[in-house]
């Protein structure tokens, strides 16, 4: 009976203490310290929940700020803010200019207000801690390129012909006006130099045939390939194929093409050799006034294009050349070529045009049909590769209206400008400079 009495009493004692224990009260926090911001969902303002906020613990004021920008024209005068804290405030007031607001959890606020600071103090009421708060809003249009007059006149226009190359970082603009050739060079495409009279050259040189590798410059003619490492002094090197042209620079070759009307064959030239490449086109191919574009699809293979020109017998082409790489297909390291007609409805053919890779679109600029008819200030765009070209938005993409409808200018992409340089109409030579831009490329 005493064992029993005495279970019974440690039991009641050990109850007694466990009801003691739970009913001390938790110390009321001293932490005052904001752990999450954003915006609430708002169906008429799609991007304003995507914003992410980044929080700066600092000895003074926080920062809360968000590093991209949120989208262009979403409105900040009447959004809900979301606060997380790292304990319960026993107070939060937030300033938006000359306005203070206590929370709730529910305020529709304008957040063009500025500056805009809020103060958190903790539940014990011993600590404060303040913080800026910035939300940054996207002041240009995405979709918008914006384009600027780098450049005036290169050069005292006159009736010449023009090229302009990249080399070893430099622009570099080679013009002919029949009686010399003349070059210049640019590091910005702002403010050019006369470098002098180039040496070596053939007679007749056509220098919009003139192509770049970035160090080294080629121009092809009969039994001859001349290069340049500084565009002023060339050197003849003698190849046993007739050069029509040089086309392009591809997949680190150089590229020419060889023979005649009747037996055209494209070649590569590589350590002074010129090999024919066995790609052989199987109808009318441009010698002159051709566009190139290079460009990685989208299935990860190196492509290029040759657009429009002039055939042998001079008729205006609206051909598009395709040339492909790939390591897949047997024998493995191959190489492709197929014809595409142009399919844009104002020109049955084209001549003179320049086209970019860009925002990973075609872009082509410039250029004339048959009939002599400019294309005009309009951009064209493709978005497959050039099989399908439609004018671009006018109100997002077009050139300024200084720019006069030209073709044979020289188009450029570097650091995501495009780069558009000089050209000609039926009265005029230019040499101006023109760089694009569209907003958000670099966001």
């Amino acid at each position: 009976m005493r064992k029993f009495l005495y279970i019974l009493i440690v039991f009641f004692a050990v109850l007694l203490c466990s009801c003691e224990s739970s009913s001390t009260t938790s110390q009321p926090s001293s932490v005052a310290q904001l752990s999450a911001f954003g915006f609430a969902s708002n169906d008429s303002m799609p991007g304003l929940a995507a914003a992410v906020f980044t929080i700066e613990e600092r000895l003074d004021t926080g920062l809360v700020w968000n590093k991209d920008s949120i989208l262009y024209g979403t409105r900040l005068d009447s959004v809900v803010p979301r606060f997380v804290f790292a304990a319960t405030p026993s107070a939060t007031l937030l300033q938006l200019g000359d306005t203070s607001i206590r929370l709730t959890g529910y305020d529709t606020l304008d957040f063009n207000k500025k500056p805009i600071y809020l103060t958190i103090k903790s539940q014990d009421g011993k600590n404060t801690k303040v913080y800026e708060i910035r939300a940054t809003v996207h002041t240009s249009d995405p979709d918008l390129y914006e384009w600027t007059n780098l450049c005036t006149g290169i050069y005292p226009t006159d009736d010449s012909e023009q090229r302009v190359v990249e080399l070893n970082d430099d622009f570099v603009m080679i013009a002919n006006n029949g009686f010399e050739y003349t070059v210049f060079s640019s590091a910005d495409g702002a403010s050019w130099s006369a470098l002098g009279n180039p040496t070596g050259l053939p007679a007749g040189t056509k220098v919009r045939q003139i192509i770049s590798d970035g160090t080294t410059l080629y121009y092809g003619q009969g039994n001859a390939i001349y290069t340049s490492t500084d565009a002023l002094n060339w050197t003849a090197n003698t190849v046993t194929d007739n050069v029509v042209t040089m086309l392009l620079y591809w997949n680190n070759i150089v590229w020419a093409l060889v023979g005649s009307e009747d037996n055209y064959e494209l070649a590569t030239y590589e350590a002074g050799v010129l090999l024919r490449s066995g790609l052989q086109p199987d109808g009318e191919f441009p010698i002159s006034d051709f566009a190139t574009v290079t460009f990685l699809s989208p299935s990860e293979r190196q492509r290029a294009m040759i657009i429009g020109g002039f055939a042998e017998n001079g008729r205006s082409l609206n051909t598009q050349w395709h040339l492909e790489y790939s390591e897949h297909p047997i024998p493995i390291g191959s190489y492709r070529l197929e014809e595409f007609a142009i399919d844009r409805p104002e020109f049955t053919s084209l001549t003179g045009a320049s086209v970019v890779f860009y925002n990973n679109q075609l872009l082509l600029f410039g250029g004339i049909d048959d009939q002599v008819r400019y294309l005009g200030r309009d951009i064209y765009v493709s978005n497959d590769e050039g099989l399908n070209w439609v004018k671009a938005d006018s109100t997002k993409n077009r050139l300024p209206e200084a720019y006069q409808a030209r073709q044979k200018q020289t188009a450029i992409v570097r650091d995501n400008y495009i780069y558009l340089f000089g050209g000609q109409d039926s009265r005029n030579t230019y040499s101006d400079v023109y760089k694009g831009h569209l907003n958000s490329i670099d966001w």
